[in-house]
Protein backbone atom coordinates (compact mmCIF):
# COMPACT_ATOMS: atom_id res chain seq x y z
CA UNK A 1 0.00 0.00 0.00
CA UNK A 2 1.20 3.44 -0.99
CA UNK A 3 2.16 5.89 1.65
CA UNK A 4 0.22 9.12 1.79
CA UNK A 5 2.07 12.23 1.44
CA UNK A 6 2.05 14.27 4.14
CA UNK A 7 0.60 17.31 3.99
CA UNK A 8 1.88 19.98 6.36
CA UNK A 9 -0.17 23.56 7.57
CA UNK A 10 2.61 25.74 7.18
CA UNK A 11 6.16 25.29 5.62
CA UNK A 12 9.03 27.71 6.52
CA UNK A 13 11.55 28.15 3.98
CA UNK A 14 14.63 29.63 5.25
CA UNK A 15 16.72 28.16 8.39
CA UNK A 16 18.21 31.63 9.67
CA UNK A 17 17.28 33.61 12.75
CA UNK A 18 14.32 34.88 11.17
CA UNK A 19 12.76 31.56 10.00
CA UNK A 20 13.78 29.88 12.71
CA UNK A 21 12.17 32.52 15.15
CA UNK A 22 8.77 32.62 12.97
CA UNK A 23 8.75 28.51 13.55
CA UNK A 24 9.09 29.14 17.17
CA UNK A 25 6.57 31.37 17.40
CA UNK A 26 3.92 29.33 15.39
CA UNK A 27 5.04 26.14 17.19
CA UNK A 28 4.12 27.18 20.66
CA UNK A 29 1.10 27.42 19.27
CA UNK A 30 0.90 23.60 18.94
CA UNK A 31 -1.94 22.96 16.58
CA UNK A 32 0.24 23.32 13.57
CA UNK A 33 1.89 20.86 11.29
CA UNK A 34 5.20 22.42 10.73
CA UNK A 35 8.30 22.14 8.29
CA UNK A 36 11.38 24.44 8.33
CA UNK A 37 13.03 23.72 4.55
CA UNK A 38 16.83 24.84 5.03
CA UNK A 39 18.82 24.37 1.82
CA UNK A 40 22.36 24.36 3.46
CA UNK A 41 23.88 21.31 5.97
CA UNK A 42 23.07 23.29 9.04
CA UNK A 43 21.11 26.37 9.91
CA UNK A 44 21.95 29.87 10.40
CA UNK A 45 24.51 29.34 7.62
CA UNK A 46 24.28 32.54 5.88
CA UNK A 47 23.52 36.02 7.56
CA UNK A 48 22.81 34.89 10.93
CA UNK A 49 26.22 33.22 10.97
CA UNK A 50 28.19 35.74 9.57
CA UNK A 51 28.26 39.09 11.82
CA UNK A 52 29.59 40.36 14.62
CA UNK A 53 26.97 39.15 16.80
CA UNK A 54 25.82 42.80 18.26
CA UNK A 55 22.55 42.97 19.96
CA UNK A 56 21.46 46.07 18.19
CA UNK A 57 19.87 48.85 20.64
CA UNK A 58 17.77 50.79 18.05
CA UNK A 59 19.90 54.01 17.43
CA UNK A 60 19.92 54.44 13.70
CA UNK A 61 16.34 54.32 12.92
CA UNK A 62 14.02 56.22 11.93
CA UNK A 63 11.44 56.42 14.79
CA UNK A 64 7.97 54.70 14.14
CA UNK A 65 9.61 52.56 11.47
CA UNK A 66 9.18 48.80 11.49
CA UNK A 67 13.17 48.54 12.00
CA UNK A 68 12.83 51.17 14.91
CA UNK A 69 9.96 49.82 17.07
CA UNK A 70 10.85 46.13 16.18
CA UNK A 71 14.20 46.45 17.68
CA UNK A 72 12.85 48.39 20.67
CA UNK A 73 10.76 45.84 21.62
CA UNK A 74 13.11 42.39 20.27
CA UNK A 75 16.36 43.71 22.26
CA UNK A 76 14.96 43.43 25.57
CA UNK A 77 12.83 40.58 24.31
CA UNK A 78 16.04 38.66 23.18
CA UNK A 79 18.12 40.09 26.80
CA UNK A 80 15.64 38.33 28.67
CA UNK A 81 15.34 34.93 25.99
CA UNK A 82 19.03 34.83 26.30
CA UNK A 83 19.34 34.62 30.32
CA UNK A 84 16.21 32.18 30.55
CA UNK A 85 17.45 29.87 28.29
CA UNK A 86 21.51 30.48 29.53
CA UNK A 87 22.74 31.52 26.11
CA UNK A 88 26.11 33.63 26.97
CA UNK A 89 25.67 37.48 26.24
CA UNK A 90 26.61 40.62 27.47
CA UNK A 91 25.11 44.50 27.62
CA UNK A 92 28.71 45.78 27.46
CA UNK A 93 27.16 48.80 26.06
CA UNK A 94 29.26 51.08 22.71
CA UNK A 95 30.64 54.57 21.59
CA UNK A 96 29.69 56.12 18.65
CA UNK A 97 32.95 58.60 17.81
CA UNK A 98 32.62 61.61 15.88
CA UNK A 99 36.28 62.41 14.73
CA UNK A 100 35.46 65.60 13.42
CA UNK A 101 33.81 68.79 13.92
CA UNK A 102 31.41 68.48 10.67
CA UNK A 103 30.16 65.25 12.21
CA UNK A 104 28.84 66.72 15.65
CA UNK A 105 25.27 67.80 14.08
CA UNK A 106 24.69 64.08 12.96
CA UNK A 107 25.93 63.10 16.16
CA UNK A 108 23.16 65.09 17.72
CA UNK A 109 20.70 64.15 15.21
CA UNK A 110 21.18 60.41 16.23
CA UNK A 111 21.18 61.37 20.13
CA UNK A 112 17.77 62.49 19.39
CA UNK A 113 16.68 59.58 17.17
CA UNK A 114 17.77 56.97 19.87
CA UNK A 115 15.79 59.09 22.51
CA UNK A 116 12.68 58.78 20.21
CA UNK A 117 13.66 55.25 20.18
CA UNK A 118 13.08 54.77 23.59
CA UNK A 119 16.90 54.21 24.50
CA UNK A 120 17.14 55.34 28.28
CA UNK A 121 20.49 55.38 28.99
CA UNK A 122 21.93 57.36 26.17
CA UNK A 123 24.75 59.49 27.07
CA UNK A 124 26.74 62.64 25.50
CA UNK A 125 30.59 62.63 25.18
CA UNK A 126 32.82 65.32 25.10
CA UNK A 127 36.13 63.76 23.63
CA UNK A 128 37.97 63.85 26.56
CA UNK A 129 35.20 61.36 27.51
CA UNK A 130 35.65 59.01 25.24
CA UNK A 131 38.61 57.85 26.88
CA UNK A 132 36.91 57.32 29.77
CA UNK A 133 35.06 54.29 27.88
CA UNK A 134 37.66 53.15 25.26
CA UNK A 135 41.14 54.91 26.21
CA UNK A 136 42.44 54.22 22.68
CA UNK A 137 40.23 56.01 20.84
CA UNK A 138 40.04 59.18 19.67
CA UNK A 139 37.18 61.81 18.82
CA UNK A 140 35.46 65.63 19.25
CA UNK A 141 32.82 64.06 20.80
CA UNK A 142 30.54 60.67 21.16
CA UNK A 143 27.74 58.81 22.36
CA UNK A 144 27.66 56.17 25.07
CA UNK A 145 24.95 53.94 24.37
CA UNK A 146 24.54 51.04 27.03
CA UNK A 147 21.49 49.41 25.87
CA UNK A 148 24.06 47.74 22.54
CA UNK A 149 25.20 44.06 23.68
CA UNK A 150 26.58 40.81 22.14
CA UNK A 151 25.61 37.53 21.26
CA UNK A 152 26.59 34.44 19.13
CA UNK A 153 23.45 34.43 17.08
CA UNK A 154 24.13 30.72 15.98
CA UNK A 155 23.36 29.78 19.49
CA UNK A 156 20.39 31.71 19.31
CA UNK A 157 18.86 30.06 16.65
CA UNK A 158 20.38 26.15 17.75
CA UNK A 159 17.74 27.02 20.86
CA UNK A 160 15.01 28.37 18.69
CA UNK A 161 15.35 24.98 16.63
CA UNK A 162 15.28 22.78 20.24
CA UNK A 163 12.21 24.52 21.42
CA UNK A 164 10.32 24.25 17.64
CA UNK A 165 11.55 20.59 17.74
CA UNK A 166 10.22 19.80 20.84
CA UNK A 167 6.87 21.53 20.15
CA UNK A 168 6.56 18.64 17.62
CA UNK A 169 8.19 21.13 14.67
CA UNK A 170 10.73 19.06 11.42
CA UNK A 171 13.36 20.79 9.93
CA UNK A 172 15.00 19.24 6.88
CA UNK A 173 18.33 20.13 6.03
CA UNK A 174 20.18 19.94 2.45
CA UNK A 175 16.63 20.37 0.92
CA UNK A 176 16.99 23.64 -1.36
CA UNK A 177 13.65 24.68 -3.17
CA UNK A 178 13.90 24.60 -6.64
CA UNK A 179 10.50 24.58 -7.90
CA UNK A 180 7.27 25.65 -6.40
CA UNK A 181 3.97 24.22 -7.80
CA UNK A 182 0.11 24.60 -6.88
CA UNK A 183 -1.91 21.59 -6.85
CA UNK A 184 -5.63 22.60 -6.02
CA UNK A 185 -5.81 24.15 -2.59
CA UNK A 186 -2.17 22.70 -1.81
CA UNK A 187 1.58 23.84 -2.66
CA UNK A 188 4.30 20.99 -3.42
CA UNK A 189 7.60 22.51 -2.92
CA UNK A 190 10.62 20.44 -5.17
CA UNK A 191 13.39 20.20 -2.79
CA UNK A 192 16.79 18.84 -3.46
CA UNK A 193 15.63 16.44 -1.29
CA UNK A 194 12.10 15.70 -2.67
CA UNK A 195 8.85 17.14 -2.68
CA UNK A 196 7.38 18.85 0.79
CA UNK A 197 3.35 19.39 0.38
CA UNK A 198 1.90 22.39 2.36
CA UNK A 199 -1.27 24.24 2.79
CA UNK A 200 0.49 27.62 3.66
CA UNK A 201 3.96 29.11 2.60
CA UNK A 202 6.27 31.42 4.55
CA UNK A 203 9.10 33.01 2.73
CA UNK A 204 12.02 33.65 4.90
CA UNK A 205 14.72 32.52 2.18
CA UNK A 206 17.05 35.79 2.95
CA UNK A 207 19.77 35.78 -0.22
CA UNK A 208 17.04 33.76 -2.06
CA UNK A 209 13.79 35.45 -0.77
CA UNK A 210 12.92 37.43 -4.36
CA UNK A 211 13.64 34.08 -6.24
CA UNK A 212 11.59 31.88 -3.92
CA UNK A 213 8.62 34.45 -4.22
CA UNK A 214 8.76 34.26 -8.27
CA UNK A 215 9.18 30.19 -8.16
CA UNK A 216 5.54 30.80 -6.01
CA UNK A 217 4.17 33.05 -8.77
CA UNK A 218 4.54 36.28 -6.70
CA UNK A 219 6.19 39.40 -8.09
CA UNK A 220 8.03 40.65 -5.33
CA UNK A 221 8.91 44.37 -7.30
CA UNK A 222 12.12 44.00 -6.25
CA UNK A 223 15.76 41.97 -6.56
CA UNK A 224 18.12 40.98 -4.07
CA UNK A 225 21.54 42.20 -4.58
CA UNK A 226 24.58 40.72 -2.58
CA UNK A 227 27.05 43.06 -1.07
CA UNK A 228 30.07 41.22 0.80
CA UNK A 229 31.17 42.66 4.18
CA UNK A 230 34.65 41.76 4.73
CA UNK A 231 36.30 42.06 8.07
CA UNK A 232 39.72 41.90 9.90
CA UNK A 233 40.67 40.35 13.11
CA UNK A 234 43.13 42.14 15.80
CA UNK A 235 46.00 40.54 16.98
CA UNK A 236 45.53 39.01 20.32
CA UNK A 237 48.22 40.60 21.64
CA UNK A 238 45.78 44.12 20.55
CA UNK A 239 42.82 43.35 21.09
CA UNK A 240 43.48 45.62 24.65
CA UNK A 241 43.16 48.09 22.29
CA UNK A 242 38.82 48.00 21.99
CA UNK A 243 36.84 47.17 25.68
CA UNK A 244 33.52 46.66 24.04
CA UNK A 245 32.18 48.42 20.51
CA UNK A 246 33.46 51.69 18.74
CA UNK A 247 31.52 52.77 15.87
CA UNK A 248 31.75 56.10 13.84
CA UNK A 249 29.18 58.88 13.22
CA UNK A 250 27.78 56.84 9.93
CA UNK A 251 26.94 58.51 6.25
CA UNK A 252 23.05 59.28 6.30
CA UNK A 253 22.89 58.90 2.47
CA UNK A 254 23.66 54.90 2.46
CA UNK A 255 22.11 51.46 4.38
CA UNK A 256 25.96 50.88 6.02
CA UNK A 257 27.18 51.81 9.10
CA UNK A 258 30.90 52.53 8.23
CA UNK A 259 33.83 50.36 9.43
CA UNK A 260 33.94 49.55 12.95
CA UNK A 261 35.36 47.55 15.73
CA UNK A 262 33.33 44.70 17.67
CA UNK A 263 34.11 42.52 20.79
CA UNK A 264 32.64 39.47 19.50
CA UNK A 265 30.84 36.73 22.30
CA UNK A 266 32.70 34.25 20.74
CA UNK A 267 36.05 35.85 21.19
CA UNK A 268 38.23 38.33 19.54
CA UNK A 269 38.06 41.39 18.26
CA UNK A 270 36.60 42.53 14.59
CA UNK A 271 37.19 45.42 12.54
CA UNK A 272 34.99 46.24 9.35
CA UNK A 273 33.23 45.25 7.35
CA UNK A 274 33.17 47.35 4.13
CA UNK A 275 30.59 46.83 1.92
CA UNK A 276 31.51 45.66 -1.45
CA UNK A 277 29.36 44.09 -4.50
CA UNK A 278 29.60 40.56 -4.06
CA UNK A 279 29.33 38.71 -7.28
CA UNK A 280 27.55 35.12 -6.14
CA UNK A 281 24.46 35.49 -3.72
CA UNK A 282 26.46 33.57 -1.43
CA UNK A 283 29.63 34.69 -2.29
CA UNK A 284 32.02 35.21 0.63
CA UNK A 285 35.23 35.09 -1.07
CA UNK A 286 36.81 37.84 -3.58
CA UNK A 287 36.67 35.37 -6.48
CA UNK A 288 33.64 33.46 -5.47
CA UNK A 289 30.89 33.87 -8.76
CA UNK A 290 28.22 33.11 -10.22
CA UNK A 291 26.92 33.30 -14.29
CA UNK A 292 23.72 32.85 -13.02
CA UNK A 293 23.58 36.04 -10.31
CA UNK A 294 25.53 38.15 -11.91
CA UNK A 295 23.63 37.74 -15.58
CA UNK A 296 20.32 38.64 -13.27
CA UNK A 297 22.85 41.97 -11.67
CA UNK A 298 23.45 43.18 -14.79
CA UNK A 299 20.38 43.09 -16.91
CA UNK A 300 18.60 44.60 -14.14
CA UNK A 301 17.86 48.80 -14.65
CA UNK A 302 17.86 49.23 -10.96
CA UNK A 303 21.39 48.36 -10.81
CA UNK A 304 22.49 50.34 -13.21
CA UNK A 305 20.34 53.08 -11.26
CA UNK A 306 21.83 52.53 -8.41
CA UNK A 307 25.31 52.44 -9.81
CA UNK A 308 25.09 55.63 -11.13
CA UNK A 309 24.31 56.95 -7.88
CA UNK A 310 26.89 55.25 -5.86
CA UNK A 311 29.80 54.93 -8.17
CA UNK A 312 32.17 56.73 -6.00
CA UNK A 313 31.30 55.66 -3.07
CA UNK A 314 31.55 51.41 -4.87
CA UNK A 315 34.96 52.68 -6.09
CA UNK A 316 36.12 53.63 -2.62
CA UNK A 317 34.63 50.42 -0.89
CA UNK A 318 36.38 48.18 -3.80
CA UNK A 319 39.93 49.88 -3.22
CA UNK A 320 39.56 49.04 0.10
CA UNK A 321 39.05 45.76 -0.27
CA UNK A 322 42.10 44.73 -2.14
CA UNK A 323 44.26 47.21 0.07
CA UNK A 324 44.98 46.11 3.30
CA UNK A 325 47.12 49.89 3.50
CA UNK A 326 43.70 51.75 2.68
CA UNK A 327 41.46 49.62 5.34
CA UNK A 328 43.80 49.98 8.05
CA UNK A 329 43.86 54.28 7.41
CA UNK A 330 39.87 53.61 7.54
CA UNK A 331 39.92 52.51 11.00
CA UNK A 332 42.99 54.88 12.32
CA UNK A 333 40.25 57.74 11.83
CA UNK A 334 38.46 55.79 15.15
CA UNK A 335 42.14 54.20 16.71
CA UNK A 336 45.31 55.92 15.27
CA UNK A 337 47.56 53.40 17.49
CA UNK A 338 46.33 50.93 14.80
CA UNK A 339 48.78 49.74 12.52
CA UNK A 340 48.91 47.20 9.26
CA UNK A 341 50.83 44.76 10.93
CA UNK A 342 47.92 44.38 14.27
CA UNK A 343 45.99 43.80 11.65
CA UNK A 344 44.84 39.64 10.54
CA UNK A 345 42.12 38.72 7.58
CA UNK A 346 39.00 37.88 9.11
CA UNK A 347 35.85 36.26 8.39
CA UNK A 348 33.00 38.12 6.14
CA UNK A 349 29.67 38.18 5.46
CA UNK A 350 27.24 38.70 2.39
CA UNK A 351 24.22 40.97 2.86
CA UNK A 352 20.94 40.70 1.25
CA UNK A 353 20.29 44.11 -0.10
CA UNK A 354 16.87 44.77 -1.89
CA UNK A 355 16.99 47.15 -4.88
CA UNK A 356 13.89 48.09 -6.15
CA UNK A 357 14.11 48.89 -10.14
CA UNK A 358 14.30 52.65 -9.45
CA UNK A 359 17.34 52.17 -7.91
CA UNK A 360 16.25 52.97 -4.87
CA UNK A 361 17.66 50.88 -2.05
CA UNK A 362 14.94 49.40 0.37
CA UNK A 363 16.14 50.33 4.02
CA UNK A 364 13.41 48.72 6.03
CA UNK A 365 11.34 45.52 6.48
CA UNK A 366 9.72 44.29 3.78
CA UNK A 367 6.80 42.00 3.85
CA UNK A 368 4.43 40.59 1.05
CA UNK A 369 1.35 38.53 1.89
CA UNK A 370 -0.22 36.69 -1.39
CA UNK A 371 -2.91 33.90 -0.63
CA UNK A 372 -1.56 31.25 1.37
CA UNK A 373 1.66 33.38 1.44
CA UNK A 374 3.71 35.09 3.53
CA UNK A 375 7.29 36.65 1.98
CA UNK A 376 9.95 38.09 3.50
CA UNK A 377 11.52 40.04 1.20
CA UNK A 378 13.74 41.86 3.03
CA UNK A 379 14.69 41.69 6.84
CA UNK A 380 17.85 44.06 7.33
CA UNK A 381 19.62 44.48 10.58
CA UNK A 382 18.55 44.37 13.08
CA UNK A 383 16.83 41.38 12.04
CA UNK A 384 18.51 39.28 14.45
CA UNK A 385 18.47 41.91 17.19
CA UNK A 386 14.40 41.70 16.89
CA UNK A 387 13.86 38.72 15.81
CA UNK A 388 11.71 37.04 18.84
CA UNK A 389 9.14 40.09 17.90
CA UNK A 390 9.50 39.53 14.42
CA UNK A 391 8.83 36.30 14.48
CA UNK A 392 5.79 36.62 16.54
CA UNK A 393 4.93 39.20 13.82
CA UNK A 394 4.85 37.16 11.00
CA UNK A 395 3.20 34.42 12.81
CA UNK A 396 -0.03 36.59 13.34
CA UNK A 397 0.14 37.22 10.02
CA UNK A 398 -0.28 33.65 8.91
CA UNK A 399 -2.90 33.24 11.36
CA UNK A 400 -4.60 35.91 9.96
CA UNK A 401 -4.34 35.26 5.89
CA UNK A 402 -4.24 31.53 6.41
CA UNK A 403 -6.57 28.63 5.71
CA UNK A 404 -5.70 26.91 8.92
Amino acid sequence: MREQTRVYDIAIIGGGIVGMATAMALSNESKYSLVVIEAEKQLAAHQTGNNSGVIHSGLYYKPGSLKATNCTIGREQLYEFCEVHGIPYERCGKVVVAVSEDELPNLEKLEERGKANGIQGIKRLRGEEIKEYEPYVTGVGGLFVPETGIVDYVNVVKKYAEIFEANGGEIKLESRVTKINKKGSELVLETSKGDVVCKNLINCGGLQSDRIARMSGVDPNLKIIPFRGEYYKLGVEKEYLIKNLVYPVPDPRFPFLGVHFTRMKRGGVEAGPNAVLAFKREGYKKTSFSFKDNFELFTYMGFWKMALQYWKMGIDEMYRSYSKRAFTKALQRLLPVVEKKDLAVGGAGVRAQALESTGFLVDDFRIKEAANMVHILNAPSPAATASINIGKTIGELAKKNFNL
